[in-house]
C-alpha cells in the first residue's frame, strides 16, 4: 500500500511530464525536423543520457532482474539477445556512416542508398512496414511490463469500486497499462523530440538516485545475511551446460530455468553471439535508437552519443538490477509472486520493491520506474510517427503545411498507441514478446541491413525481397514452433533471409551508378564497393579509400570488453567481491586507455 509521501511524489512527477509537454510543444510546432528530430540542435550528451533513458525501461528492468536472481553472474550475457554491444559498433563507425546521410528516418535513408527507382520503392515500402511492426513491438512490450509492475503497488479491490465496468483478474494488468500510457502519450505527441529529451533527462536523474540507494540497501544486506546461492551462480564463467541447480534452495527456479530453454548454455551463447554480432554489423533498427542517433549535430556527435549510452546506462542500471536480485533471494520467502495460483518470477522487482523499499524512497522509485517505460515509449512512439509521416503521409503529400503535418502527426501517434494497446491483450508476459522482437523479428532484418552497407551490387530489389523473406517467416515461426525457443531458429531464418537477398539482387539490375557513387563518397564504407571506388577516382583522384576496418574492429573488440566491465562491477560491488571488483576496474582503465589512442583521438576521421 502506498503512503501519502510516495503518492505525492509520484504525483508531482507526471504532473512535471505534462508541463514539458506543454513547454516542448512551441518549439516541436516549428517544422518537421523540429518536431521529429528536435532540429538536430541537441547536444550529444544529452541525447546520450535520454537514450539511455529509454533503454532503461520497466519491462526490461523487470526481465533482467530475474534473469539475475536465476543465472546470477551468468545473467551478464542474457542481454546479448538484444545485443546490448550494438551500442559498441555504432559508437566505433556505424552512428557516424548513418548520420552522415542527412536524413530523417531510416525508411528515407533508403532513398538515399537505392535511389527512387522501381527497387528504392520496393525496398523503401518494406522497410516503413519493419518499422512500424518493430515500434508496435517495442510498445506492446513496454505496455504489459508496466502492467504487471502496477498491479503489485496498486490493490485492484481499491480501484474497481470506481470502475463502472468488469475486468476478469487476467486482464487487470492490461488496465493499469492503459491508464499510466496516456501521460506518455501527452508529452511524447505534443512536444516531439525536444519534449522526450528533456522529460528523459529528469526521469535518467531519478533513476540514477533509486538504483544508488537500492545498491546500498542490498549491500547492507548481504553483510547482515547469508546469501544461499547454487555453485556457479558467482561466476559468470560457464560450459556447454548451464549447471545451475536450485533444488536445495528455491526448487521451483529449476522450473523457470527449464521454461526458458537455456539449460544448454554453451550452445544458446554461440547463436548468441553468431546473431549478436550480425545484428551489430546490419545497424540500428529503425526505432527510438536510430532516430537520436539522426537528431545529433554531426556525425562526430553522433559517435559520441552512441558511446555515452552504455557508459551512462550500464553501471547505474546493474546497481538497481544486481540490488533487487540480490535482496529477492536473501528475502525470498517475503515475496509475492503467485499470479492466479502461479509464481511468475517477472514479478521479483515490484514484489521486492513493495517488500524492501522504505517510505520517500519508494515514491520515488516508483516514479522513476513509471518514468523508464514512458521514456522508452515515448522514444518509440516518436520513431512510429517518424515513419507514418514523413514516409508515407508525405510521400503522398509533399506539399502539405506544418498545421497539416502536426495534425498527421498527433493522427498517427494515436493510431499506434490504440493498436499497439490492443496488441497488449494477446501477449502472455514480458519474456515471450522480448523473444520474439531480438530472436524473430530482429532475426528476418540483419541479411538485408548488412548488405546494404557493405556490397555495392547489393539493390533495393534485393533489399526487398530479403527483409520480406525474414519477415514473413518471424511472424509464422513463432506459431509453427512454439515450443522452441525462437533463438534457436535464427541458423534457418538467416539462410532463408540469405537466399532471398541475393535472388532478389540478381533479379534486377544494380542501382544505378550516379546514386551509388553519391552514396560511397558521402559515407565511405569498408567493404565491397571496388568498382565503384575506381569510378570515384576517376571523378576526385584525392578521394580518400576507407581503410580504418582493422582499427574498427580492434576498437569494437576492446568497447564490448569495456561495456561487459561496466555490467560486472557494479554487481561484484554489491557482492563484496572486491578481488574480481579489483581486477574488472584494472581491465577497464586499460580499456578506457586504449580507447581514447584508437577510438576518441580519431573521431575527426568519422568526419
Amino acid at each position: 500500500m502506498l503512503d501519502i509521501l510516495d503518492i505525492s511524489i509520484i504525483i508531482c512527477y507526471l504532473t512535471a511530464t505534462i508541463a514539458i509537454g506543454l513547454i516542448a510543444r512551441k518549439r516541436a510546432e516549428k517544422s518537421k525536423d523540429d518536431y521529429l528530430l528536435g532540429g538536430k540542435s541537441l547536444p550529444w550528451y544529452m541525447l546520450g543520457l535520454s537514450n539511455a533513458s529509454g533503454m532503461f525501461d520497466i519491462s526490461g528492468t523487470m526481465w533482467l532482474v530475474t534473469a539475475t536472481f536465476v543465472y546470477g553472474l551468468k545473467s551478464i550475457w542474457i542481454p546479448w539477445l538484444w545485443p546490448v554491444f550494438n551500442q559498441v559498433f555504432l559508437m566505433v563507425y556505424l552512428s557516424a556512416w548513418l548520420r552522415k546521410s542527412d536524413v530523417t528516418t531510416g525508411a528515407e535513408w533508403i532513398w538515399f542508398r537505392f535511389g527512387k527507382g522501381h527497387g528504392g520503392k520496393m525496398s523503401h515500402t518494406i522497410v516503413v512496414v519493419f518499422a512500424i511492426l518493430s515500434c508496435l513491438g517495442f510498445l506492446t512490450y513496454g505496455f504489459i511490463g508496466l502492467g504487471k509492475f502496477a498491479e503489485i503497488f496498486i490493490p485492484w479491490e481499491l480501484v474497481s469500486a470506481y470502475i463502472p465496468f468488469e475486468v476478469p483478474p487476467s486482464y487487470i494488468p492490461h488496465f493499469y497499462g492503459t491508464l499510466f500510457t496516456l501521460f506518455a502519450v501527452f508529452y511524447a505527441i505534443l512536444g516531439g523530440m525536444s519534449g522526450i529529451v528533456f522529460a528523459d533527462l529528469l526521469q535518467f536523474g531519478i533513476m540514477a538516485v533509486s538504483a544508488i540507494a537500492i545498491a546500498v540497501i542490498a549491500w547492507i544486506a548481504i553483510n547482515n545475511t547469508p546469501l544461499h546461492v547454487p555453485e556457479g551462480w558467482m561466476t559468470p564463467f560457464f560450459g556447454w551446460h548451464l549447471d545451475l541447480n536450485w533444488a536445495t534452495i528455491i526448487p521451483e527456479v529449476n522450473q523457470k530455468i527449464a521454461s526458458d530453454g537455456y539449460s544448454l548454455f554453451g550452445i544458446f551463447f554461440m547463436l548468441m553471439v553468431f546473431k549478436g554480432i550480425l545484428c551489430s554489423i546490419a545497424g540500428p533498427a529503425p526505432n527510438y535508437d536510430m532516430q537520436k542517433i539522426l537528431s545529433t549535430k554531426s556525425p562526430k556527435e553522433a559517435a559520441k552519443m552512441s558511446g555515452f549510452v552504455s557508459l551512462a546506462l550500464m553501471p547505474v542500471r546493474y546497481l538497481m538490477i544486481g540490488g533487487f536480485a540480490i535482496l529477492g533471494i536473501l528475502f525470498y520467502h517475503k515475496l509475492s509472486l503467485e499470479r492466479n495460483g502461479i509464481i511468475d518470477f517477472e514479478n521479483i522487482l515490484p514484489s521486492a520493491i513493495s517488500s524492501f523499499v522504505p517510505t520517500g524512497l519508494l515514491g520515488l522509485l516508483l516514479a522513476g520506474l513509471l518514468a523508464a517505460f514512458m521514456s522508452t515509449f515515448a522514444g518509440t512512439l516518436n520513431a512510429a510517427q517518424a515513419y507514418i509521416v514523413n514516409d508515407i503521409y508525405l510521400s503522398k503529400k509533399p506539399h502539405a503545411n506544418a498545421s497539416q503535418i502536426r495534425r498527421m502527426s498527433y493522427l498517427s501517434g494515436i493510431a499506434v498507441v490504440m493498436i499497439s494497446i490492443l496488441l497488449g491483450f494477446f501477449v502472455k508476459d514480458v519474456n515471450s514478446i522480448t523473444q520474439w522482437i531480438v530472436s524473430a523479428l530482429w532475426g528476418g532484418y540483419i541479411v538485408s541491413n548488412i548488405l546494404k552497407w557493405h556490397w555495392w551490387r547489393f539493390n533495393g530489389e534485393g533489399y526487398f525481397w530479403g527483409m520480406l523473406s525474414g519477415l514473413v517467416p518471424a511472424i509464422i515461426f513463432p506459431m509453427v514452433f512454439d515450443q522452441t525457443l525462437e533463438l534457436y531458429l535464427f541458423p534457418l531464418l538467416f539462410l532463408i533471409t540469405l537466399a532471398g537477398c541475393i535472388i532478389g539482387t540478381y533479379s534486377a539490375k544494380h542501382t544505378d551508378e550516379e546514386q551509388l557513387i553519391r552514396f560511397y563518397k558521402k559515407t565511405r564504407p569498408w567493404g565491397f564497393w571496388k568498382p565503384i571506388h575506381d569510378k570515384v577516382i576517376v571523378e576526385d583522384p584525392e578521394f580518400e579509400k576507407n581503410t580504418s576496418f582493422k582499427r574498427d574492429m580492434f576498437n569494437v573488440s576492446i568497447g564490448i570488453i569495456a561495456q561487459t566491465l561496466l555490467v560486472l562491477i557494479p554487481l561484484y560491488l554489491i557482492l563484496n567481491d572486491y578481488i574480481p571488483l579489483t581486477f574488472c576496474i584494472i581491465i577497464l582503465v586499460v580499456c578506457g586507455i586504449l580507447l581514447k589512442k584508437y577510438w576518441w583521438n580519431n573521431l575527426n576521421d568519422l568526419q
